[in-house]
């Protein structure tokens, strides 16, 4: 191989890596799949993988060329459109339809590329997300209201810490202050009565790290020691921000606005729950980024592991029923891998968030610190080990009953 032509691959394998992992791509998926684009490039490659660095040893059979690069980066966020059209690019150029030069160039176009729904479809989606959330959880339907608001609140949050390096430093306990603040002003001036603790946790719901918290732990479980610790410590440290930042804003709203004494309204009926899976999976393909043509999985990903594990129920109970949702999803996102020959993350994430316990982390955080329970939540610690464990389980499984055919 000449060094020209090595200099060229490693320079796309590189730039290939620090795409993926801007995209959220789970340490363990982007180090196997740099690998096969390596074997399919003629060159060897190493990858080790954190939330905030990449590191690249790449060399020629023979180590006739050999090439080291340490990168530091900031941890990820999914980006399902420009994951999905970065691995079409990279199935493209394996297949000999593309070269190298124009794959590096399309790789440019892709990371300027902006979000397909817009800044007022995505804030809509906030909206509708928390309150979905709160429909989940039991709430009424005042309280989805203040839930939904709320959560278009921390949108506007979330965009000002794009353009501040201060408020992104501290977003997480800076928006729960807010919305605890404002939540009991709302049951002061507005409307008494409300389960506050449940409408700040759903309006705070998408910066919940829940999801983190599992792929940390599916990393753990694939022997991926420093990355998954990382990720699980991350998402730790955001969830106690996040839990600071609500208990010091309702403290000081109950001395502003004085106590709240929640009085319990009537919930939703059963149909309620699901169509609140619905509108929080369809809310998720805007702020997940999914492409138009991806949008019917994502949803059927939802439904799928949110009814496989309401259904398991009777036969497995409460917290492995989880497994049931887990396996369901991976076996489906693993067909969806090799039909459409997209990512496995793509249609997986979606119903991941369907099924991961970060609500009830945040539950026993509460109950832990301040001893109240503000939902119906008995030996929430341990259902919440036996949730995760679940999930992590039934994608083993999935995985060894219907295998994927892509890494990534």
């Amino acid at each position: 191989m000449q060094t020209a032509e090595f200099i060229q691959k490693r320079r796309f394998i590189v730039r290939l890596g620090k795409m993926l992992h801007k995209y959220g791509t789970p340490a363990f998926r982007l180090e196997a799949y740099l690998q096969e684009v390596g074997a399919y490039l003629g060159i060897r490659t190493s990858i080790i993988a954190t939330p905030t660095a990449l590191t690249f040893v790449i060399w020629t059979e023979g180590h006739e060329d050999e090439y080291t690069h340490a990168a530091r980066l900031q941890p990820g966020e999914l980006d399902l459109n420009s994951l999905s059209l970065t691995d079409e690019l990279a199935s493209e150029l394996l297949a000999g339809n593309v070269t190298l030069t124009e794959a590096d160039k399309r790789l440019s176009e892709i990371d300027l590329l902006p979000s397909p729904y817009g800044k007022f479809i995505t804030g809509c989606a906030f909206t509708t997300a928390t309150g979905a959330f709160a429909m989940l959880m039991g709430a009424s339907w005042p309280e989805i209201g203040w839930s939904a608001l709320l959560g278009l609140l921390s949108y506007f949050w979330s965009l000002w810490a794009l353009r501040s390096k201060r408020v992104n430093l501290m977003l997480e306990p800076m928006t729960s202050f807010i919305a605890g603040l404002a939540a009991c002003g709302i049951g002061r001036y507005f409307d008494p009565g409300i389960n506050i603790p449940l409408i700040v946790l759903s309006s705070v719901i998408i910066f919940v790290p829940g999801l983190a918290l599992t792929m940390g732990l599916a990393e753990l479980a694939s022997r991926n020691m420093v990355s998954g610790t990382a990720r699980v410590m991350d998402a730790l440290m955001q969830l106690f921000k996040l839990y600071f930042g609500a208990f010091l804003g309702v403290s000081i709203g109950f001395s502003l606005f004085g106590e709240n004494v929640y009085q319990p309204a009537q919930s939703l009926p059963v149909w309620g729950t699901w169509l609140a899976v619905f509108l929080l999976s369809f809310s998720l393909v805007a702020i997940f980024r999914t492409r138009f043509r991806h949008i019917p999985w994502a949803l059927a990903a939802g439904f799928l592991a949110y009814g496989a594990s309401v259904f398991s129920v009777p036969y497995l109970g409460l917290g492995l029923n989880t497994f049931a949702g887990a396996f369901a999803l991976g076996v489906f996102a693993n067909l969806f891998t090799r039909i459409v020959h997209q990512p496995h993350t793509i249609v997986g994430m979606h119903g991941l968030i369907v099924l991961v316990p970060g609500s009830k982390t945040y539950i026993g955080l509460n109950s832990f610190i301040s001893g109240q329970d503000f939902v119906a939540a008995e030996h929430v610690g341990q259902e919440v080990f036996l949730i995760f464990m679940s999930l992590i389980a039934g994608l083993i499984f999935a995985n060894v009953v219907a295998p994927t055919k892509k890494a990534i």
